[in-house]
């Protein structure tokens, strides 16, 4: 945007109830602030939008004025794609509200929601949706991805619980999705990542969960890597399905008041078991673990939902450098294993690690064409490679970690595409290959419809047919 478009900014914000930021603005860098510290674009104008109308007038004035579009979300990604040189982005920021109805055990959220901001409306009523892991994570890119975290096993995937969504088209008309109205378009938000339109608005089903649960956290040193791996492998499968479970290979044990001090920073393998039926069966169900191979330390406590679900936020501090790569695996196999632990201790960074996802319970009673999720509907693995440092230099020794440990690990995937939330550099490619030939064709044909120009391309793109 050039100075002589100044004018032109002015219109823009004539349209808006939102703010509209150029580069010289105070609070221009506060608007195009992403979590990912190795990001810094610098968009020619922002709106920060508080209604679908800011939304379309936004897309009107991108088109007008040939801008490229990005969208902002929560701004947690690690590709950094809501925030791009020289166009306009689309901050949803401040659309955050999150309205529950405890009743009918459905919450409407905006979306630039967070997590946390879900998590503090819902728990209120001890109802939760499924979420992520991490609780500044915006609920938009979860959602449309697929979103994954600890009421998986439980209640499915983030989409698996979502009944409609308010979306901004390319064309700036504004539609509701859901089974009943735009059927195709529903289909495709459900996975397809953001191709399709800005979604302002989420309508999730909740379900009763906490306010309290159970926690179990067991680490294990890297020379007992193999046995922990294996031990895994057989453990998890007889989890019941009223607990959520994520492995955490090469974590570096935080500086937290429950690791013992002569542990803090020191790499492992760690097994994070959350339980959401009494105290008791908690134990029960972690008993086997402890006995079969005691772990260097463990913490069993109760605590609320909502620190579970902000437990692992050190793990990714906003600012950070970060880089990820993931890929499916069916299960910890001897050759799985063997890749895990000749490289987990290879890292620069003790925030770098390898976050591993269980998707088994009711994420596989979804069909494998009932949404555009793209991965099999069978149990398996979601192995997330994370290189994350506090400077670039440690980021770019871990970022050649990570694809080192991808590429061992690629020829021993069920899908070497991997999860589309998880991509840094989503090539065509990975893409195609993430959702497979049929679901593809399927969700390019949607696009074709309702995204013919390609105007939302900086995601996990799909193509129009």
């Amino acid at each position: 945007m050039t100075r002589t478009a100044s004018s032109d900014i002015r219109a823009l914000r004539s349209r808006m109830a939102g703010p509209v930021f150029a580069p010289d603005d105070a609070g221009y860098d506060t608007a195009r602030a992403v979590w990912n510290g190795d990001i810094d674009r610098r968009p020619a104008v922002i709106a920060e939008c508080l209604s679908p109308e800011d939304v379309a007038a936004a897309l009107t004035f991108a088109r007008e004025h040939a801008l490229e579009l990005s969208v902002r979300g929560g701004g947690h990604a690690y590709s950094g794609t809501g925030v791009g040189d020289d166009g306009l982005m689309i901050n949803l920021g401040l659309m955050n509200s999150v309205l529950v109805d405890p009743e009918g055990a459905h919450a409407r959220v905006g979306g630039g929601a967070t997590m946390a901001d879900v998590d503090a409306a819902t728990q209120v009523h001890g109802l939760a949706v499924t979420g992520g892991v991490i609780s500044d994570t915006g609920v938009g890119g979860l959602t449309l991805g697929g979103g994954m975290g600890w009421l998986t096993r439980m209640f499915g995937l983030t989409i698996d619980n979502l009944v409609s969504a308010q979306v901004v088209l390319a064309d700036g008309r504004i539609v509701r999705a859901c089974e009943a109205e735009h059927p195709d378009l529903f289909w495709a938000l459900r996975g397809g990542g953001g191709n399709f339109g800005v979604v302002t608005e989420f309508e999730f089903r909740l379900h009763p969960v906490g306010p309290e649960v159970q926690l179990g956290f067991f680490f294990w040193g890297l020379a007992d890597g193999g046995a922990a791996l294996r031990l895994f492998r057989e453990f998890i499968p007889t989890l019941p399905l009223r607990s959520g479970v994520l492995v955490g290979a090469g974590l570096s044990a935080p500086p937290a008041p429950f690791v013992p001090e002569q542990f803090h920073w020191v790499p492992g393998h760690v097994l994070i078991v959350a339980g959401f039926g009494t105290a008791a069966e908690h134990a029960q169900a972690v008993a086997p673990l402890r006995a079969a191979l005691p772990p260097l330390f463990e913490f069993i406590t109760p605590m609320p939902y909502v620190e579970l679900q902000s437990m692992l936020d050190g793990s990714a501090p906003w600012g950070a450098y970060g880089y990820e790569k993931s890929l499916d695996l069916d299960d910890f196999s001897d050759e799985v294993i063997a890749v895990i632990t000749e490289h987990a201790g290879n890292k620069a960074s003790p925030l770098s690690f390898m976050p591993i996802f269980t998707l088994n319970g009711a994420f596989t009673a979804v069909g494998e064409s009932d949404t555009a999720f793209g991965g099999a509907r069978t149990a398996h693995y979601v192995c997330n490679i994370q290189a994350a440092a506090l400077d670039p230099e440690s980021l770019a020794t871990d970022r050649t970690w990570a694809r080192t440990i991808w590429d061992a690990l690629r020829p021993l995937a069920s899908n070497p595409g991997g999860y589309v939330n998880f991509m840094s550099d989503a090539d065509e490619n990975r893409v195609r290959t993430s959702y497979g030939a049929t679901k593809y064709a399927r969700l390019a044909s949607i696009k074709t419809r309702y995204d013919p120009d390609n105007v939302f391309h900086r995601n996990a793109n799909i193509k129009p047919a």
